[in-house]
């Protein structure tokens, strides 16, 4: 990794996330100077508790901004100076909501407002977190590993937020084509994100493992993911942002074999002992979770990855960028005893 100093800053967008806040770290780490948004400042000494538990004790090379990615306001002072920008922050998946468009829109018009915003203050580039769900769904019949070269068929029956990631992320690319100017793109497409926890803010995967830890899930979905640790995915952010030949190009970042819900159970039964004696040891059939979701609509974004094959090659980053991740089921471990070393989970 080139070293770098405080001469040089890079704004982080939605600060207080959990892939944000590791790239946070690592930029501090690393000598940047560093700005983030948060759509409330009240946020930020959570985000500092969070970077102390990661081992962060100075905080005079970091300030925030409030901005909202629905609002123009403060985006300009935001992206002021900056040499880079990493923009992390995205909607999230909600369990209820009326229509898609409450995903898709604010995605696609935040991506787009926090470029032409960086492109008005001369930024060199902007590092895209986009995601395996803009790259591997709506595909039948799959039998080799997904690519960069690939991208999620919006046109087919997939899930709202897979769907607002894949075109917030076509938005991104149409704009660098077209009004983009000298501004840099580069996008991270991480598959399911682990790691250590260093908050109450974590990603979907981490809650799985929480779900898992505390019994709350009895029996496994038949649903296979790739897996790659947070700090891997961080380590990717900063690469894609200084290395030359990352402009306009996208990278996957996963650590390597897909794994099923089962699979990654396994994993914490043989590596946590009593800790893990809630997690389940059995699959449900994809009928059962079928008719589960017509009870419990908050599933179905799971039933419709029940048998989907999800193997994703990060060969690209690997060649590229020499990155090196670390195995999935260290990542899996590093969440799990994350969650407990906090107190995350309940016994």
């Amino acid at each position: 990794m080139i070293n770098s100093n405080s001469t040089q800053t890079v704004l982080v967008t939605g600060g207080s996330g959990f892939i944000a806040v590791h790239c946070i770290l690592k930029l501090l780490q690393q000598g940047y100077t560093v700005r983030t948004t948060l759509r409330s400042l009240n946020r930020q000494s959570e985000v500092k508790d969070m970077l102390k538990v990661g081992g962060i004790n100075s905080f005079d090379n970091l300030s925030f901004v409030e901005a909202n990615l629905s609002e123009d306001k403060n985006w300009s002072e935001a992206v002021d100076g900056c040499e880079y920008v990493l923009h992390v922050a995205s909607p999230t998946p909600a369990i209820k909501f009326k229509h898609e468009d409450e995903l898709i829109i604010p995605a696609k018009d935040g991506v787009l407002r926090v470029l032409k915003a960086s492109k008005d203050a001369n930024v060199k580039r902007v590092v895209l977190t986009s995601a395996f769900g803009a790259i591997g769904m709506g595909h039948k019949n799959r039998t080799t590993p997904y690519t960069e070269k690939d991208w999620t068929d919006i046109n087919s029956d997939i899930p709202p937020y897979q769907k607002s990631k894949t075109i917030a992320e076509r938005a991104a690319w149409d704009f660098i084509k077209n009004e983009g100017g000298n501004l840099e793109l580069s996008t991270v497409n991480p598959v399911g994100v682990m790691g250590p926890v260093l908050g109450t803010d974590y990603s979907h995967s981490n809650q799985s493992i929480r779900q898992m830890l505390e019994g709350e899930i009895k029996v496994c979905p038949k649903i296979s993911s790739c897996y790659v640790d947070v700090r891997d995915v961080a380590d990717l952010h900063l690469l894609a942002m200084i290395h030359p030949e990352a402009k306009g190009e996208r990278f996957l970042a996963s650590s390597g074999e897909a794994l099923s819900m089962l699979d990654v159970a396994k994993i914490l039964k043989r590596r946590l002992g009593d800790d893990a004696k809630k997690v389940p040891t059995k699959e449900v059939s994809n009928w059962l979770m079928q008719i589960a979701a017509l009870r419990k609509p908050s599933l179905k974004m799971l039933v419709a990855l029940l048998g989907q094959y999800m193997q994703a090659s990060s060969d690209k980053a690997k060649k590229v960028l020499n990155w090196k991740p670390i195995s999935a089921e260290d990542a899996i471990i590093a969440t799990a005893e994350s969650l407990l070393k906090l107190g995350l989970i309940k016994k």
